[in-house]
């Protein structure tokens, strides 16, 4: 059976020179400006109940470079602002399917600094790569090899808030196949006070990245809004508290990448909780502890890993009350407060909360994958009149 090779992207940090640093940043501006100038170009035309597309907005660009207004736009590689113009057409299709908002403006200070290379737009030859506009290749710190004879399709640089350039190289890998089929399966219950617990009965520490350099954030944020606006004291103080977020964000994702790899390779069968994370992080007593979790950057994780590997990760509803029932006989409790840890069933089961929650996902996973029923809450015993029932979470007036 033929398999088809999986396109991923390899991420390194390189050093630019004075001058690369120089034409990055004009690309950057420049990518920001086209694209904010095709979204209000698009905005004006929908109010006048207009449907304006890629190529509309691709003739736009011709047009505005040949302004004086806007001639500084031939200075820099014509395939990032072509890319973003591409960009904002996926933005609109996901706008109008309803699966994300209407596109908003970049702004200088707070939107994400990219510029993206086809290959028309960069050369990659004996390991080193020159983009367009440029005489020098990049100072690519090689961290981990691409894989032997890759030729990416894209190029993506990049700048974050603490300054440094990252270079993001897409290509097909073929070390990346499906895994041998195994029997084994295995219940993710997520937590803060343990970042998950498995069906298996073992638990795993939540390393709680953010508490750690609390003090150090709160130090450094403090000596920021001491710094007059718009001055270059601000500017370094702020790249301070960007660092430190970095720091943070990178030790987390480099233990989430650990710990999802590791339960894909385990098993081929993993069941999740289909958790609201965006409605759980308005609790304000909560909401530093369950960002700093990353629950939903770890579901992630695992679906496009499992998907790699010929796994099967399956979310249960989030209504399912995997806490309240007994995973021996299958009782519903009626009140579970969250200060309780343990209980013992009627059944004579003490049961670790955790630990039976994971066992319950489990067991409604494995049913889904056995017979392919749907996974509904059950709200009261087993057989009652509500046991099939699916409820809806009620809107707030």
């Amino acid at each position: 059976m033929a398999t088809t090779q999986v396109k991923r992207a390899f991420k390194y940090r390189f050093c630019p020179t004075d001058e690369q640093a120089a034409e990055l940043s004009r690309t950057f501006g420049c990518v920001r400006k086209v694209y904010n100038l095709a979204l209000q170009a698009r905005t004006e035309a929908w109010a006048r109940q207009e449907r304006v597309n890629y190529n509309a907005t691709s003739a736009m660009l011709t047009a505005w470079k040949k302004t004086g207004e806007l001639a500084y736009l031939n200075e820099v590689s014509s395939v990032p602002l072509q890319q973003c113009l591409r960009h904002l057409q996926a933005a609109f299709t996901n706008f109008f399917a309803r699966r994300a908002k209407y596109p908003r403006f970049k702004s200088k200070k707070k939107s994400r600094k990219f510029a993206e290379y086809t290959t028309s737009g960069f050369r990659f030859r004996d390991g080193k790569l020159t983009l367009a506009k440029m005489a020098e290749p990049l100072d690519i710190v090689w961290s981990r090899p691409l894989p032997e004879g890759a030729r990416p399709s894209t190029v993506t640089v990049s700048q974050d808030a603490a300054g440094r350039w990252f270079v993001s190289l897409l290509c097909d890998d073929p070390s990346i196949q499906p895994l041998p089929v195994t029997d084994a399966a295995v219940g993710i219950d997520v937590g803060l006070d343990h970042l998950l617990t498995l069906s298996t009965g073992e638990k795993i520490v939540n390393p709680r990245h953010e508490r750690h350099d609390r003090a150090r954030l709160a130090l450094a944020q403090r000596r920021l809004a001491k710094k007059a606006m718009g001055s270059a004291n601000r500017a370094k103080a702020r790249q301070k508290v960007a660092k430190i977020h970095a720091r943070i964000a990178d030790r987390r994702r480099d233990g989430l990448h650990k710990l999802s790899t590791r339960l894909v390779r385990e098993n081929q069968t993993l069941v999740i909780e289909d958790l609201t994370v965006r409605n759980m992080v308005k609790n304000r007593k909560l909401s530093r502890a369950i960002s700093d979790a990353a629950w939903t950057e770890f579901r992630s994780m695992l679906e496009y890993k499992a998907a790699w590997h010929g796994r099967e990760v399956i979310a249960v509803d989030r209504f399912f009350p995997s806490s309240k029932m007994c995973s021996h006989c299958g009782t519903l409790q009626e009140k579970m407060p969250l200060n309780v840890r343990t209980w013992t069933c009627d059944c004579g089961t003490t049961h670790d909360r955790d630990v039976n929650a994971a066992k319950n996902l489990l067991a409604v996973g494995l049913t889904v994958t056995a017979c392919g029923a749907g996974v509904r809450p059950q709200r009261r015993t087993p057989g009652g009149q509500s046991a099939t029932k699916q409820e809806t979470p009620r809107r707030k007036p």
